[in-house]
């Protein structure tokens, strides 16, 4: 039998309430990695996998990712913008999208999920021999994740969050179904939250003696639904940019290692050590950039020593006298003076002035 052509299903519409402030404003889905929307990342791992006919579950903030993405064209695929009423589920959101899917075997991918090294020998592994095929990756403490139980490559039960050892392979944020998922979703009841579990449809799959397949992931998974982990994949992205200068470096500039410069940007008497980003139209000046920073598009960083942050547009940094680690700032903020040390998270169009 020959292979199925995919769809891709992607899920923008959570209310991201673990990343608030940032998300009382805007998508989680469009908080940037390395100046990119985490979005992009997923969608550029389906067209690189041949998955290149896409819908998009929006919700609340549907305007923004739809400006964001636009027709997909841009990406090499064609978008379908799918409005899911409330955030219900997983399953919820698949049986919204049942008019997109149609008959096709689908790749869902949640949108604010990030993995190393793409998804392409999953989708090709992904065949007429099962239903569906979920990824997987090892973690040290089963116990805050879904798990599957795995024998011979094959799904034998799942088990949400286990207070006991049944399997240290957690459920990841990327499925692949054929169309069955949809008689699963349409079976199983609401969970103590509420909402439609996908797990409880895989294991509907299971019960109706369907076949799940498991494929355990060799690259780094990331779920950016928080600080410290949007921190860690922003690290991650920027270890694998090259060194590219289109700004001016201007007086007493020292740029060191695989550094970014966006087009328009100034660096003034300031040290940036990569790996680090600095967008474009953006001036930093008497200031140290330090490794696993990214500073977005028309943003003033002066008199500032930054090191691990993720700095949002338009934005300004101005006479801070002690350093900032580890720190996310949002979209139009000013921060001026100060002289202590700083971890924060500031939301978009925030002000403050440091003590």
């Amino acid at each position: 039998m020959s292979k199925r052509a995919l769809k891709g299903l992607i899920l923008s519409g959570g209310k991201g309430s673990r990343l608030r402030p940032f998300t009382y404003t805007g998508a989680k889905q469009l908080v940037p990695l390395a100046n990119r929307p985490v979005l992009f990342y997923a969608i550029d791992q389906l067209v690189d996998a041949g998955v290149t006919e896409l819908g998009i579950i929006v919700g609340d903030t549907g305007d923004q990712i739809r400006a964001a993405v636009g027709d997909g064209s841009r990406f090499g695929a064609r978008v379908t913008y799918i409005q899911q009423d409330a955030p219900l589920g997983l399953a919820h959101a698949v049986m919204t999208a049942e008019g997109f899917i149609g008959d096709s075997s689908f790749v869902l991918f949640l949108g604010d999920n990030f993995l190393v090294g793409g998804i392409g020998k999953y989708v090709e592994s992904f065949n007429t021999t099962c239903n569906a095929q979920i990824l997987l990756t090892k973690v040290p403490d089963p116990r805050e994740f879904g798990v599957a139980v795995v024998e011979h490559e094959q799904v034998t039960r799942l088990v949400e969050k286990p207070a006991d050892f049944v399997s240290d392979l957690a459920v990841i944020g990327i499925y692949m179904f054929d169309p069955s998922i949809f008689e699963a979703a349409e079976k199983i009841k609401p969970s103590w939250r509420g909402e439609l579990e996908i797990t409880d449809a895989i294991q509907y799959l299971l019960d109706s003696g369907r076949t799940v397949r498991a494929a355990t992931v060799d690259g780094t998974w990331i779920d950016t639904g928080k600080f410290d982990d949007l921190l860690k994949a922003n690290e991650v992205v920027l270890a694998t940019v090259s060194r590219r200068i289109a700004g001016e470096l201007g007086e007493g500039a020292e740029v060191a290692g695989a550094v970014v410069v966006g087009k328009g940007s100034r660096i003034i008497r300031s040290r940036v050590t990569g790996p680090a980003i600095i967008g474009c139209d953006t001036t930093i000046e008497d200031a140290a950039i330090g490794p696993g920073t990214s500073i977005h598009d028309r943003c003033l960083v002066k008199n500032v020593d930054i090191t691990r942050s993720i700095v949002m547009e338009d934005s300004i940094l101005d006479s801070c006298d002690r350093p900032f680690r580890d720190s996310i700032i949002g979209r139009f903020v000013e921060l001026h003076g100060g002289s202590s040390a700083y971890s924060v998270q500031l939301g978009d169009h925030s002000q403050g002035r440091l003590p």
